[in-house]
């Protein structure tokens, strides 16, 4: 018998006995809607776990224009502080480790390079050309925006904040982790082409429009100049650098034509690897100091500030402690971001596990529900078994009947319970405010497995009918 007349048969089989069919697929229903609700559940709190580590700012390098590089006269004071803040910078400076001058084809960091050669101050040679070569010739930056950053006042109306201009790219988002509250951000047209739009930090949309309005469309004012707001995004508490300032995001292009300036303040980069931020560093500064005609002995016109070490070191900390521990520690970003990595799998780990557990158990019931009404089956129909194999079924024909029956109430509980899991997930996320992630996968999943146990909860009972004695069969009563 083809394979398409026996789940037709199998249909009308199970149409005969609805209510006993519902209740044997309500446990297949049942399971197969946990686990893409739990799938779903771990999975939306492991991708707000990462954007937590990700907002922190451990995974960001900002490449600052000019070199305020304190170098003291002795090597055990040699850390840079760039534009007078407490961030530790990459620099072409020498390290702690008191190594002498080394010759010019020997360089990096601090080889071939007098430890008494002052900084270069304030520069203007950090251009949207060489964000792009980073993202070109360094590996492992997974996104870069090109920056340019001024305080000014911005007004809407009767309303005006001081605030902090940020012009900058399309891949900021990704960056620092922006969840988009209403519109969009900018648009690689938009910086292409220079326009006048912005997107306004949370805070800075209440300050100028009002709680709770969504200023898109409308316009706002800065150095007389008017730009479109064309998005609201809300910006993570725990982002590390972020000013206590409002920040209006621009085109960086449009930035630089209000400034009248054609190089940047700084790029940002986001690196792809937890713990790889000590190495794209040392490779940045490979990279910029030849494009910027810099020599061996000539010290760097940018500052290279490692995001992780800042979060690492902390805030408060002693410069003179924090000097020592960078001086010393070689990769602490790394050491420290491999232990938060390895903290966040063991969890997940334990999650999956227990969700499994949770999920197998209620695939279970319904695979043994199924079984025990496919049993019932076959004793109820003895005599259709007998009746088809004496006008010419073959044991394999009866088996493939039987299993195509258990597979169709298998799979059907599988479609009901795909349907009830996404709505039970989009639920939870949208009432209790829950990070869900419905994965395609895990609906291929959960219907591969419904069909799965079809045909193993199913394989016994048919094996027990194809086996049946066709004249033993007849003589059932």
């Amino acid at each position: 018998m083809p394979l398409a007349a026996c789940f037709q048969l199998a249909l009308r089989t199970l149409r005969r006995n609805r209510l006993r069919s519902a209740l044997t697929l309500l446990g297949v229903t049942i399971g197969v809607a946990v686990v893409i609700t739990m799938v779903a559940l771990g999975t939306g709190a492991r991708m707000l776990i990462e954007q937590h580590v990700r907002a922190a700012g451990t995974n960001q390098i900002t490449v600052v224009a000019g070199n305020y590089m304190r170098i003291a006269d002795d090597f055990g004071s040699d850390v840079m502080e760039g534009g007078g803040g407490s961030e530790t910078a990459v620099s072409s400076s020498p390290t702690a480790h008191h190594e002498p001058v080394r010759k010019e084809d020997d360089w990096w960091p601090g080889k071939g390079i007098s430890p008494r050669l002052p900084g270069l101050g304030a520069a203007k040679t950090l251009t949207p050309d060489d964000a792009e070569a980073l993202a070109g010739q360094v590996r492992g930056i997974a996104y870069r925006a090109a920056g340019v950053s001024e305080t000014a006042v911005v007004s809407a109306g009767t309303e005006r904040l001081f605030g902090r201009l940020q012009g900058t790219d399309v891949d900021l988002p990704s960056i620092r982790v922006l969840t988009l509250k209403a519109g969009r951000f900018l648009s690689k047209k938009q910086v292409e082409g220079r326009e006048r739009v912005a997107v306004l930090s949370t805070t800075a949309s209440e300050k100028l429009f009002g709680p709770g309005r969504k200023p898109i469309g409308l316009a706002i004012e800065t150095r007389k100049q008017t730009f479109t707001v064309v998005g609201v995004v809300d910006r993570p508490g725990g982002f590390a650098g972020a000013d206590s300032l409002d920040e209006i995001f621009v085109p960086y292009t449009a930035l630089q034509d209000l400034l009248h300036i054609d190089y940047l303040h700084s790029v940002t980069v986001a690196v792809e690897v937890t713990g790889e931020s000590s190495r794209v560093s040392q490779d940045i500064v490979r990279v910029l100091r030849p494009r910027h005609n810099l020599g061996s002995s000539d010290p760097d016109d940018f500052t290279v500030k490692p995001q992780a070490r800042d979060a690492v070191i902390g805030k408060g900390l002693n410069p003179m402690l924090a000097r020592a521990v960078m001086g010393s520690v070689v990769g602490l970003d790394r050491v420290t971001l491999e232990d938060m990595a390895q903290t966040l799998e063991r969890s997940s780990r334990t999650m999956t596990v227990l969700l499994a557990s949770v999920a197998g158990v209620s695939l279970l019931v319904g695979g043994i529900g199924i079984m025990n009404i496919m049993l019932v089956s076959v004793t109820e129909r003895t005599r259709e078994i007998g009746l088809r194999m004496a006008v010419g079924a073959r044991g394999r024909d009866v088996l493939v009947q039987f299993l195509a029956e258990a597979m169709a109430l298998s799979m059907t509980g599988g479609l009901f319970g795909i349907v009830l899991g996404v709505a039970a997930s989009d639920s939870v996320g949208r009432f209790l405010r829950w990070a869900t992630v419905i994965s395609p996968i895990s609906i291929v999943v959960a219907a591969g497995v419904a069909a799965a146990i079809g045909i193993f909860f199913g394989f016994y009972p048919a094996r027990q009918a194809s086996q049946l004695d066709p004249i033993d069969a007849l003589r059932w009563e």
